[in-house]
């Protein structure tokens, strides 16, 4: 049981992947009746879920994805080129069905959640469209100004990352078999930024892009917001706890928590882009074994955005000049996992084709 489970306990409950079922998925990839790994990144694809799943059947069916909400003090700082009600707006078009990770999520075959993690409006769900699918459990009406001082408390991030952790147990549970992360926050590119520039040790330049599009003045203010949170904050960048708390967000810990719980139920988790792959880097820096069971649905144009990833040693499924975020590119990469896992599943090996291979 993983009710009221600690956040030490989860990550003692965490390990790398058995390499005994990637060597047997290996062996029935090198008898595919086709050239030796002629389809490439899909064959380490299909490789990875079964060593996953533990399995030579693997099975990704049954998907969903988590959109974190969350809003953030550090807007006052002019980062953001939307005002901070946007948030909640948004949230309400989710569960309307109408934004861009409801479109691509009726493309894959994905259920879509949507989480209020500490958004400032009070949104009712008993008089919102599709009220199933919103999950709340606000921690606060946003965070603090990451500028000023620490965005939340110890206690609040780690509240984040548990309540992530047990949302995605809950879906895991009900059969859900591949799980995708999404976001929804003004501003939250600037303390996404921030986490990357203190886990990742990448300078500000290359790791903070323009978001949701600021100007050269928004960009600079940024910049300015980030340095000085880092200064005034001084986040230990080999504790992800304190990085989440002082330069995070309720979202991004919410995030690091459905990857913790990926890892931990042996579920492959599929990240979206810029925020999500704060929330990973959160969740690395507690329990490196998580890697493991990530894919990298896609590369974002921020900027950052593939440093985290070389950080993190993944490599993303697309690259397609996205930076939309709400869990879209993991969504859309979902279909490439799905063709690879096709790919293992049907195709004959070279003795049940009755072709003769290259020995």
């Amino acid at each position: 049981m993983t009710n009221n489970i600690g956040l030490e306990e989860i990550l003692k409950g965490i390990g790398p992947l058995d390499g005994e079922w990637i060597e047997k998925a290996k062996e029935r990839t090198a008898q595919l009746v086709m050239p030796a790994r002629a389809l490439g990144r899909l064959h380490e694809i299909s490789e990875r879920l079964c060593g996953i799943q533990k399995t030579l059947k693997p099975s990704i069916n049954h998907k969903a994805i988590l959109v974190m909400a969350g809003d953030h003090g550090v807007v006052d700082e002019g980062v953001s080129a939307y005002p901070q009600e946007v948030t909640g707006a948004m949230v309400q078009t989710f569960l309307r069905g109408g934004a861009g990770i409801n479109a691509i999520s009726r493309h894959v075959g994905a259920e879509v959640w949507v989480v209020d993690m500490g958004i400032i409006p009070e949104l009712k769900s008993d008089e919102l469209d599709e009220r199933n699918r919103l999950l709340i459990r606000k921690l606060a009406r946003g965070t603090s100004s990451l500028a000023k001082g620490p965005a939340t408390t110890r206690k609040a991030a780690e509240e984040a990352i548990i309540t992530g952790f047990q949302l995605a147990t809950d879906l895991f549970r009900k059969g859900v078999e591949i799980l995708g992360t999404g976001d929804m926050g003004i501003g939250n590119t600037t303390p996404s930024a921030a986490i990357g520039a203190v886990i990742t040790g990448t300078g500000l330049d290359k790791m903070v892009g323009r978001g949701t599009g600021v100007d050269d003045e928004g960009l600079e203010k940024k910049k300015e917001a980030i340095q000085q949170g880092i200064e005034i904050n001084q986040p230990n960048s080999k504790d992800g706890l304190d990085v989440l708390s002082k330069v995070g967000g309720f979202e991004i810990g919410g995030i690091a928590g459905c990857i913790l719980a990926g890892a931990y139920h042996s579920r492959p988790v599929v990240i979206d882009g810029f925020i999500s792959t704060a929330g990973a880097l959160v969740a690395h820096a507690l329990c490196p074994a998580v890697t493991d069971y990530i894919f990298a649905g896609h590369c974002s144009e921020e900027p950052g955005h593939r440093a985290m990833l070389e950080h993190l040693v993944l490599e993303p499924i697309l690259d397609l000049g996205m930076r939309l975020g709400e869990g879209t590119g993991g969504a859309l990469a979902m279909t490439i996992m799905e063709a690879a896992v096709w790919v293992f599943n049907n195709v004959l090996t070279f003795e049940e084709a009755g072709v003769a291979d290259k020995d």
